[in-house]
């Protein structure tokens, strides 16, 4: 009965040891995997608010659509100055200007055009999935555009944002709660984001 109770105990120590340890390794893990989701979240978002940027600089207006977005980035072209020599310190002292130094063959100021998908990303890039959130089987990053009156001014602004709920998705369900928590009691966004149609934000992330 002795030793039955000794084997009892030692069983019990090595479970209690065990539960300790997982109750301590848990959030580790979750923080590695939640860090690990983020990263890529927040390449990809940086991506949109790249070909964002390109888009408004061409068509003077951002898009709330992914199928136009990754349409531009395949298929379409980018404005860019091309620049060859630059004007001598002597002649600016004279008062030469860029457009006098063009005019008289000393500088080279041309107007190209380059493809985005050239220009922009590296070349492994993979634009016919910009709308995915990484980690997820099929969710879409949710993508909108706005007009915001400023000191009477219309500005055009977007964002592109996915919550914890579904980028953490299959993680421990109570660790996402708090995580969600701990971000609203910030004032941000329970999740990753990038832009914002309801202030003007400079098209900043939230990780920022």
């Amino acid at each position: 009965m002795k030793k039955i109770i000794q084997i009892a105990l030692a069983i019990t120590i090595v479970v209690l040891a065990y539960l300790i340890w997982d109750s301590i390794q848990t959030p580790i893990r979750f923080n590695k995997e939640k860090d690990t989701r983020y990263a890529a979240t927040i390449q990809k978002l940086k991506d949109i608010r790249t070909a964002q940027t390109a888009y408004k600089d061409e068509y003077g207006r951002f898009t709330g659509s992914f199928d136009t977005l990754i349409y531009f980035i395949k298929n379409d072209s980018m404005k860019l100055i091309r620049a060859e020599r630059s004007i001598p310190d002597e002649l600016l002292a004279m008062g030469w200007t860029e457009e006098i130094a063009v005019k008289e063959g000393l500088i080279i100021r041309d107007t190209v055009r380059i493809a985005i998908k050239d220009t922009l990303f590296a070349e492994d890039f993979n634009a016919d999935m910009l709308w995915k959130v990484p980690y997820t089987e099929d969710a879409s990053f949710e993508l909108a555009t706005a007009i915001l009156n400023v000191s009477n001014l219309d500005v055009n602004v977007f964002e592109a944002k996915v919550h914890n709920n579904i980028l953490l998705h299959g993680m421990d369900r109570q660790l996402v709660i708090n995580w969600n928590d701990r971000m609203k009691n910030q004032n941000n966004f329970p999740g990753v984001k990038v832009g914002d149609v309801l202030v003007t934000n400079n098209n900043a992330g939230n990780w920022e």
